[in-house]
């Protein structure tokens, strides 16, 4: 086991083609967005890759890159751990956010059609229906999938683009206190979905800004509670 061990089925498949040191680097990346790889913990190359069914060599080709992209932090003669993100930085990503989200539901809310909006409607559904079931994953990956849609009835390409380089870090904060915002994030979002069906594009850029905002806010409260 790692050393602070990984839960039941929390280790991905390494099924997909490609270099096998980028989907080391994949299912790394995705036990630390998940957290089932927790900040701070520490990372053996012999364990991981026993977990990962691959040698040496590609683990540790993957933490360099993790290292150069800040999800890694390489101590000498200590090993790698996960980083365990400041709130500053957490702060700072999270402003971003708001910045891409805003003008995402802004276009979203001039450009978006009946099917996108049932889009969203489905998306919404499925995650009233995980808070309701406790299940977090779940729920995590559908609040990201909603936004996601959002990005995409935006229709422009750069700002996806841009959305797509903090997407997993903001899978990362979110993940920890998903439970804590559960149906409240998820009663934003229809207002949200209400905003962009009514071609409001000032509300819907309010109320976006004030979605990313209480998810900020509650990500800095878990430290103090």
């Amino acid at each position: 086991m790692l050393s602070a061990g990984l839960p039941q089925g929390a280790v991905p498949r390494l099924e997909r083609p490609g270099p096998l040191r980028d989907r080391v680097y994949e299912a790394l990346l995705e036990l630390i967005t998940t957290r089932a790889l927790q900040p701070g913990q520490h990372l053996v190359e012999s364990e991981l890759a026993g977990h990962l069914g691959v040698s040496r060599q590609p683990v540790r080709e993957a933490l360099q890159r993790l290292n150069t992209e800040g999800w890694v932090d390489l101590r000498p003669a200590q090993g790698a751990f996960v980083h365990e993100p400041t709130e500053e930085e957490a702060d700072q990503l999270l402003t971003v956010r708001t910045l891409l989200e805003a003008e995402a539901a802004r276009l979203a809310a001039a450009a978006a059609d009946s099917a996108g909006v049932a889009a969203l409607e489905e998306l919404c559904e499925q995650g009233e229906q995980a808070v309701a079931a406790d299940d977090v994953d779940a729920a995590v990956a559908l609040n990201a999938r909603f936004h996601a849609k959002i990005m995409e009835l935006a229709s422009n390409a750069v700002l996806a683009e841009l959305a797509a380089q903090v997407d997993r870090r903001v899978r990362w904060y979110y993940t920890p206190i998903a439970r804590q915002r559960g149906r409240q994030s998820w009663i934003e979002h229809r207002r949200l979905i209400a905003a962009i069906d009514d071609r409001d594009e000032q509300r819907a850029t309010r109320l976006m800004r004030e979605h990313t905002e209480h998810t900020r806010q509650s990500y800095h409260a878990r430290a103090k509670s």
